[in-house]
């Protein structure tokens, strides 16, 4: 049953720093030294890319090998890996370049300035088919603040608690502003050229929202989904977790597209649709699995927390029969003490300091790494 599974890859993007959490910016030099490594507009993060591959033990060599390469050149400068989506202890008021004479950089600095400067996990699932990849995008558009309220970690910015638990996903500019749910290739294809032609996106890449179709030569030739919502989430273990999640609910949904697709499951229209999967983001953003959401098929309201578990309860039977149960186990740990944002929260309001905080999941990221060096044990898939 395992070829049943999908491509899977990742794009992630770190913040670098001190020890005690303040950001120091080194992507420029490190690109130059690690080819895996590229250059964000900022230079106080950067990203690597993962081969993809349809096994969790390959995947979780991919992202943790990386880190590996990256904290040994980093712990030579006395610098480390920065956990959170935001420049919790960072400056926002000076954009940072990493390279002055790129233009689509200028583009960036000069339209969003630091509400770009972020770090976030992309998750990326191969499809082919193009069908199944746009009712996939629905689902997946739809569901999307549960795997945000899943890797919420970023409730700090310059120092201080935000109020919210992804302060990343609030500040990003989702662009452009009104994004439909997508009925069929031929509607996103034409959805982007009249978008290019208005100006409401520089080029192709230019469109930021929770999910969106990829490929070789966007709009045109399309062979996978991104995930663009989640915070970076520092557990690998939990991110496989979320990954799995998200594969299982897009077998289901192969399976039985009248049931999971909410073009054909659901009594709301489309426009009605993208409208309450937006604000669900927006909530989830704010209160993440405290939030109260508006479901998909019929509209009724519902805490994330139990949404999530419904989901986890649904996608069950398939998950053990693919020998993936296991993978899931990281969710219920969230579920019952909560997201690194909430976590962290709760840690702040009785008085720990930001830097204590930050201070204390560096060396935890340090020790995932190197249980993986000492054990080397892949998953059992």
């Amino acid at each position: 049953m395992t070829n049943l599974r999908f491509l899977k890859g990742f794009e992630v993007e770190l913040f670098t720093g001190t020890p005690s959490g303040e950001n120091v910016g080194v992507a420029s030099e490190i690109s130059k030294d690690f080819s895996e490594f590229v250059i964000e507009p900022d230079h106080r993060n950067l990203e690597y890319i993962t081969v993809p591959d349809t096994n969790y033990s390959v995947l979780r060599n991919s992202l943790l090998l990386p880190r590996q390469k990256l904290r040994k050149w980093l712990a030579s400068r006395e610098l480390t890996i920065l956990p959170g989506s935001t420049l919790s202890l960072g400056n926002t008021r000076v954009f940072e370049r990493s390279d002055t004479e790129n233009l689509y950089h200028s583009f960036i600095e000069k339209n969003y300035g630091t509400n770009v400067v972020t770090a976030s996990i992309h998750i990326n699932l191969g499809i082919d088919n193009l069908s199944l990849l746009f009712s996939a995008l629905r689902l997946v558009r739809c569901e999307a603040s549960l795997f945000l309220a899943l890797s919420a970690s970023s409730p700090f910015l310059e120092g201080r608690a935000t109020g919210v638990h992804s302060q990343r996903w609030v500040q990003f500019p989702k662009t452009p502003l009104k994004v439909p749910i997508f009925i069929d290739h031929a509607h996103y294809v034409n959805w982007v050229e009249e978008q290019l032609s208005q100006g409401n996106m520089h080029n192709e890449r230019h469109l930021w929202t929770s999910v969106r179709p990829n490929g070789p030569e966007r709009p045109h030739s399309l062979n996978r989904l991104e995930l663009r919502i989640c915070d970076l989430v520092g557990n690998v273990e939990l991110l496989l977790a979320i990954t799995a999640l998200l594969e299982l609910r897009i077998i289901n949904l192969k399976n039985n597209r009248k049931k999971y697709d909410p073009i054909e499951a659901s009594s709301i229209n489309q426009i009605e649709l993208a409208l309450l999967s937006d604000e669900n983001d927006i909530q989830t953003a704010k209160h993440s699995l405290d939030a109260d959401l508006l479901r998909w098929d019929n509209g009724e309201t519902i805490r994330c927390r139990d949404w999530i578990t419904e989901l986890v309860k649904d996608v069950t039977p398939l998950a053990k029969e693919l020998n993936m149960f296991d993978l899931l186990q990281p969710i219920e740990s969230v579920l019952t003490k909560g997201n690194q944002a909430m976590i962290w929260l709760d840690s702040y309001s009785k008085g720990a300091s930001i830097q204590s905080l930050l201070h204390e999941e560096i060396l935890e990221m340090k020790r995932e790494e190197t249980n993986f060096i000492q054990m080397n044990q892949p998953f059992n898939d």
